[in-house]
This record gives C-alpha cells, sequence and structure tokens, in this order.
C-alpha cells in the first residue's frame, strides 16, 4: 500500500473533547480509510462510538445495522449484530496508560448519493479492567445519500486522546 495512501484530514487529542470530526470525503476516492491509535477515555468504562456525517453533521438517526466478530482474550469468541440503532459501538475506553483502543476502518460508497455508506471496521481495545479484544466486521448507515465524514465520540465522558488520520486510497 505504500504510497497509495493519501491524508485527507488528521487530528490529535491532547486534552478532553466530546468527540472528533473528520470530514472531507468526496469523490476523488472511490475508497477511504480511517485509523485512530491509542485512543483513551477520561472516564473508565465509556463505549466509544462513531457515526457518519452529512454536510458535517453527525446522523444519529436509528439507520444502523451492524455484524461483527467479537475476539475476545478472556472468554469465548463470540457474533454480535443489531438493526435500526443509532451509531456503531467499537468498544469500551478505560483513563490509564495500558488502556487503548486501536482501530483501522474502511470507507465505502461515502460520496455516493444513491447508495448506503458501509465500513469495514478491525480492532483492538484493551478496556478499563484490562481485557485485550477486538472486532471484525462492519456496519451501514442505511439512507441512500452522500456522507462526508465520520464523528468519533464516547456515550458519557470525553475522549482524553489519541490520533485520528483520514486517508483517501488512491485509484
Amino acid at each position: 500500500m505504500a504510497g497509495s495512501l493519501i491524508k485527507v484530514a488528521e487530528t490529535t487529542i491532547t486534552s478532553s473533547v466530546s468527540s472528533v470530526s473528520l470530514t472531507g470525503i468526496d469523490s476523488t476516492y472511490d475508497v477511504y480509510m480511517l485509523v485512530f491509535t491509542n485512543t483513551t477515555g477520561d472516564t473508565d468504562g465509556q463505549t466509544l462510538g462513531i457515526r457518519v456525517t452529512k454536510s458535517g453533521t453527525a446522523q444519529s438517526d436509528a439507520n444502523y445495522d451492524r455484524a461483527y466478530k467479537s475476539l475476545r482474550a478472556f472468554t469465548a469468541f463470540g457474533n454480535a449484530g443489531a438493526t435500526n440503532e443509532t451509531q456503531f459501538y467499537i468498544g469500551n475506553l478505560g483513563t490509564g496508560n495500558s488502556e487503548f483502543s486501536n482501530n483501522n476502518l474502511y470507507l465505502f460508497n461515502f460520496p455516493n448519493a444513491s447508495e448506503y455508506s458501509f465500513v469495514t471496521v478491525e480492532s483492538a481495545v484493551r478496556d478499563e479492567v484490562d481485557r485485550l479484544f477486538g472486532i471484525a466486521g462492519g456496519f451501514v448507515h442505511t439512507v441512500a445519500s452522500a456522507s462526508d465524514g465520520v464523528n468519533i465520540f464516547v456515550a458519557s465522558g470525553n475522549i482524553a486522546g489519541g490520533t485520528f488520520t483520514l486517508y483517501g486510497l488512491k485509484k
């Protein structure tokens, strides 16, 4: 992939914020990649979520469907899925130095006004009770309209740190 990732936007969080939005998705690229690393929260046990943005505004409608495999080091693997949710949850955040969330997401159909925006997700998380797990799967925003970005947030509290980078994949 060397040379095929073009940085579109990047934000590094060094003091607490309620959410992070990365926009700039347009028809320049067919596929975008979102990477966020060393994401931490300022409150233990809060769930990290993501929504698509349209015209820069996060969509909190009940049009998110998800399916993924939960890869847990502390118990058996599991499957999860749901429809008509208001966001896609990635996992719980913690406040300690060894607690983190690292994620790679591929964004498809975002600039296409006649298609659903869908995302594949690969994540690795060490949560607030020192459990290691990941997910592999994805979600779809079931509204046929163009999306221009993503909004990452926590259910309660704030994002305390992390680097969030949006790339376009060269055609």
